[in-house]
């Protein structure tokens, strides 16, 4: 038997389970787990309930037996209020408890918010234009120039901006550390990729010339063993180059590009600029059409569910720094933050993302939006074909995950496309 009373955004359920239940759930535990026990005299699986418990103890099943009244009388719960739908696992309390009574338990949840959503033709919201500058044209130019840059090797002392290719083995207290050391390695000086400090020391260094460059690691340094330490590294110069840019002028357009002239290349700059542009224009509308929706619909966000949602985004940030081969710990100790820390700055994006997702999956589930087997497969062909591969090969190498994260980017692109066309 249960009684359920909402407190805000709680839900407090409260299960009373009487002596004959509690006296059934126990007899199932013992029937469900008697074969793990071994007891002197019988064989496993066949010694009595009451010879179980009183070699292990009156309260071998209690567990067991709590665990499926609980979970069977939540379930009911569920069953008969579907209008009920909790945010999170429940908080579970035992009230009272005797073995010739029964029980009573206190399940304590927060609930999915309950919203409406504004009349999209309430929404208005300004979309940006896409503008390309002449600097950012000449910029993409100079990009281009870099790629295609020479490296001239010289006898001389090295300068800012040089290129130095150099040894070296790094000493803290005396003592070699680990990834301290390195051969033929190719620095920019004055690119600031070292510690400050090493890069203005290896300026005036000459080919075949040795120095000790002393420099300090910072105290916010990623590795705890070197934070603030003065290091020693034992350097040799090997080579020093200069980079050398080629000319703009429609010789090197014609050699490098598929155009002949300098403004050919140009207007071509321009037009991917501009649909690069473009792109991101329309994206940053989109995300402002949903946060507008979001922002009218007052969604009230329990905080089991933000809890829950920065656990999800600390996990993601974690695998995507071992791809980077850092762990959250070296990341975390290198920012000189907390975890408190970290998860609390990201505690804003964690309901906005929930207060987006809760928008989009009512606006799909009010307006009967879904995706047909024709824009699925249209939407796979579009992506098949950016790698000269037919839809029919495409499929064969498709995991359900992958036809998951497809149907996704079609009902996404319904539902956007659905939006643009109702809001004001």
């Amino acid at each position: 038997m249960y009684k359920f009373e909402k407190n805000n955004k709680q839900g407090i359920l409260k299960i009373t389970v009487n002596a004959k239940e509690w006296e059934n759930a126990l007899q199932n535990a013992y029937e469900t787990n008697k074969g793990r026990f071994n007891v002197q005299g019988f064989r496993k699986g066949k010694a009595p309930r009451r010879v179980i418990e009183q070699t292990y103890g009156d309260t071998v099943f209690f567990d067991d037996a709590f665990d499926s009244v609980i979970s069977t009388e939540y379930a009911k719960f569920l069953d008969e209020n579907k209008e009920i739908v909790p945010a999170g696992h429940p908080h579970v309390s035992m009230d009272k408890y005797t073995a010739d009574k029964g029980l009573e338990a206190t399940l304590t949840f927060d609930i999915m918010p309950e919203f409406v959503l504004p009349d999209l033709k309430t929404i208005s919201v300004k979309k940006d234009k896409a503008v390309v500058s002449d600097e950012e044209v000449e910029k993409e130019i100079e990009n281009e120039r870099a790629r295609h840059a020479r490296y001239v090797e010289e006898n001389k002392a090295a300068e800012l901006g040089d290129f130095a290719t150099i040894d070296f083995v790094g000493y803290v207290d005396g003592e070699k550390f680990e990834g301290g050391e390195a051969q033929d390695y190719r620095l920019e000086l004055g690119s600031h990729t070292f510690i400050e400090g090493f890069e203005d020391q290896v300026v005036g260094m000459k080919n075949g010339e040795e120095k000790d460059v002393n420099v300090k690691f910072p105290e916010n340094y990623m590795a705890e063993n070197l934070k603030g330490k003065p290091a020693v590294f034992k350097v040799t110069l090997k080579k020093v180059e200069k980079k050398v840019l080629p000319e703009i002028d429609d010789k090197y357009v014609s050699d490098t590009t598929e155009f002949e002239t300098l403004d050919e290349d140009k207007k071509s700059i321009k037009e991917n600029l501009k649909k690069v542009a473009e792109e991101k224009v329309e994206r940053d509308y989109e995300v402002k059409l949903i946060d507008a929706i979001a922002d009218k619909a007052n969604i009230e966000v329990p905080d089991t569910m933000i809890e829950h949602e920065l656990h999800h985004m600390v996990e993601d940030f974690e695998h995507r720094l071992s791809h980077q081969g850092m762990t959250l710990d070296l990341y975390l100790g290198y920012i000189g933050k907390t975890m408190e820390q970290f998860k609390e700055e990201r505690k804003v994006d964690a309901e906005k993302n929930i207060k987006t997702r809760l928008t989009l999956q009512k606006l799909i589930s009010q307006n009967n939006l879904t995706v047909t087997d024709e824009e699925l497969n249209k939407t796979i062909e579009e992506y098949a074909s950016k790698y000269q591969m037919t839809a029919e090969d495409f499929k064969k190498s498709m995991s359900p995950d992958d036809y998951a994260y497809f149907e996704n980017n079609a009902i996404m692109t319904k539902v956007l496309t659905f939006i643009k066309a109702n809001v004001k």
